[in-house]
């Protein structure tokens, strides 16, 4: 029985364990963003539309924050390992069609569903796994400092690493990259033991998943018909609304009957946990908003191919990179809701620099500091939020909590990309630089309302040196 308990955090073994989970991550966040240097090649070769690919890369984010929340809830009831190998999979089945598409709806098939599928089944168990795993304060902080900015630098390297090998080889090759990567976190995740047994008698929300996942692709349907269809936006997000009201209905009617429903009510009443969730949200919108309209604008605009637009791009991920590699420190230095608050303002100040300095320059690098800046921000503050959240609960509700949370960040990238995608598509052809500017001022009131929530943290979020220190022996 020995084997199967987790190992020591810090051992050699558990830095093991965590190589193919922060891998998995990047994968995914990676897929979420390297498509977007795509736009031109793709929807050439495709013969479709920007707005195609706009959808494409929007269904991919959406089937993920729609599964998330049943993914991470069946992890428990089919083992957390097991679901994660399987996800895994699936989504290299899913890049390998997309490599081989021949068309949009074979692509939208791989990338957007198949993908997107294996995401939601994958991610889940990566973190709950890590909190699992990293039994400590110090080490749980460490581990997810180390995935969240695998996922932040897989989201701003896709364009350059993406352009590099759309350059170099094709768009295709970069779904072949992907199902490479799999095939690499396949093999470090023999090491990975599920700390936990499954529950096979659990009992799973059928209706609930149903719901969840079909009001959030109504949502976000009809913000992507905004720019065709008025009654058809409005059609589907109230559609969208009622259905969601609905899904709260029936969690709220199974907790009064004594079964276990999706989503538990009781992971809305940490208000931390609330405010935590709202900045994770806002932080992937404005980086997937950020990265979509950028290299949309730069390719469809100003003519930039795809190896110019991943280049420029490098700004935003030295900035991830280099407040990831100092996050360790700064979150033994500082507490979580002044590193969380200090990142919304150098992202807000990014997004303004880029609207104001790209508005009235045509070279390439008036890009660089704005997305230096919001590389800085994001950076700093993505793994306190997710920190926040997930240390807020109890082991017995990390499924929940990890699908819940995963959920709203990936709403987040859907969200991003749907709505400042959208108002740039909207206008790019007769009035590109006003549809730029209205986009990134877009994105900039979603930072604002990100600081709003960060500012309502509670003061006495303590750093994670205290927090360990003030944990109490079990």
């Amino acid at each position: 029985m020995a084997q199967n308990a987790p190992a020591k955090p810090g051992s050699r073994n558990l830095r093991r364990v965590l190589a193919p989970l922060a891998l998995a991550q990047f994968i995914c966040s990676f897929a979420g963003s390297n498509m977007n240097v795509m736009i031109s090649d793709m929807s050439e070769d495709l013969d479709t539309t920007v707005q195609g690919i706009q959808i494409a890369i929007t269904l991919f984010l959406l089937v993920m924050a729609a599964l998330m929340i049943p993914g991470g809830k069946l992890t428990d009831k089919y083992g957390r390992k097991r679901f994660f190998m399987l996800g895994l999979i699936v989504y290299a089945v899913g890049a390998v069609l997309s490599a081989l598409s021949p068309g949009l709806w074979l692509l939208i098939l791989g990338n957007s569903i198949l993908e997107g599928i294996g995401t939601a089944m994958l991610i889940p168990p990566v973190y709950i796994l890590t909190t699992l795993l990293f039994t400590d304060l110090t080490s749980r902080a460490r581990a997810f400092g180390v995935i969240s900015a695998m996922g932040g630098v897989g989201a701003a390297a896709g364009p350059l690493i993406g352009g590099l090998i759309t350059s170099a080889i094709s768009w295709r090759a970069a779904f072949i990259f992907q199902a490479l990567v799999i095939a690499v976190i396949v093999l470090l995740s023999r090491k990975i033991i599920d700390p936990l047994p499954p529950d096979p008698a659990r009992q799973f929300d059928t209706l609930g998943a149903i719901l969840s996942a079909l009001g959030l692709v109504l949502v976000v349907a009809g913000i992507l018909a905004a720019d065709n269809n008025l009654l058809l936006m409005v059609i589907l997000i109230l559609t969208g609304v009622v259905v969601l009201a609905l899904f709260f209905i029936s969690v709220r009617a199974k907790e009064k009957a004594g079964r276990e429903p999706l989503l538990s009510t009781s992971l809305f009443r940490n208000r931390t946990s609330n405010l935590g969730l709202v900045t994770q949200n806002t932080q992937w919108v404005l980086l997937l908003g950020t990265s979509f309209v950028v290299s949309a604008f730069l390719q469809v605009v100003r003519g930039y191919d795809a190896i110019q637009t991943g280049i420029i791009f490098t700004a935003a991920t030295a900035g991830i990179l280099i407040s990831s590699l100092a996050a360790e420190r700064l979150a033994m230095r500082y507490p979580q809701r002044t590193l969380i608050l200090a990142g919304f303002v150098v992202t807000i100040a990014g997004v303004a620099v880029l609207l104001l300095m790209v508005t009235g320059s045509q070279t390439a690098w008036s890009f660089a500091p704005g997305l230096l800046l919001i590389g800085l921000g994001l950076g700093v503050m993505l793994t306190p939020s997710v920190n926040v959240v997930q240390s807020s609960f109890s082991e017995s509700q990390q499924g929940e909590i990890s699908g819940l949370s995963r959920s709203v960040s990936n709403l987040g990238s859907s969200l991003g990309t749907a709505i400042a995608g959208t108002i740039l598509v909207a206008g790019i052809t007769a009035t590109p630089e006003r549809a730029y500017g209205l986009a990134m001022i877009a994105l900039a009131v979603v930072g604002l309302i990100g600081l709003v929530a960060a500012v309502m943290l509670p003061a006495n979020i303590p750093t994670v040196a205290t927090q360990e220190v003030q944990q109490p022996e079990s």
